[in-house]
């Protein structure tokens, strides 16, 4: 998926300005790169348009992924985006549903098995099929 298609389907899932998107985007895509091994964080990136690869580049003595739940992710999402904790929840899973489309299922797969299970209501609308998830 290119650069531009991936910020379009985030600003049409959010209902904001393509800018405003690629704002949200980079918030979401930082916050999981905070929770993601330094080794998944390579292989996400590696599928990822140029754009966003930028965001996901892992600290070189970092293999480890930070431990936080999904109200900590929200709330990072939440301070970074700058906005409240209700837009960030959307805002995640339209990132999510949108990465979901831009990676492989199996890449998304191993994204999806680092998260604990208290982000099951964020992850699970990027894995409806796709019929269900085009509003």
């Amino acid at each position: 998926m290119q650069y531009l298609t991936f910020v379009d389907q985030v600003a049409r899932r959010t209902g904001t300005s393509e800018q405003r998107a690629a704002e949200l985007a980079r918030a979401t895509l930082e916050t999981l790169a905070e929770r993601l091994t330094g080794g998944e964080l390579l292989d996400l990136a590696a599928q990822l348009p140029k754009g966003l690869q930028r965001v996901l580049k892992p600290h070189p003595s970092a293999e480890a992924a930070e431990r936080f739940g999904a109200a900590e992710f929200v709330a990072r999402v939440a301070r970074r985006a700058d906005i409240d904790e209700n837009a960030a929840r959307d805002t995640i899973r339209a990132v999510f549903t949108t990465l979901r489309e831009a990676i492989t299922s199996g890449e998304f797969n191993d994204v999806v098995v680092q998260l604990p299970r208290d982000f099951r209501d964020i992850v699970e609308p990027a894995l409806a099929p796709a019929s269900a998830r085009r509003r």
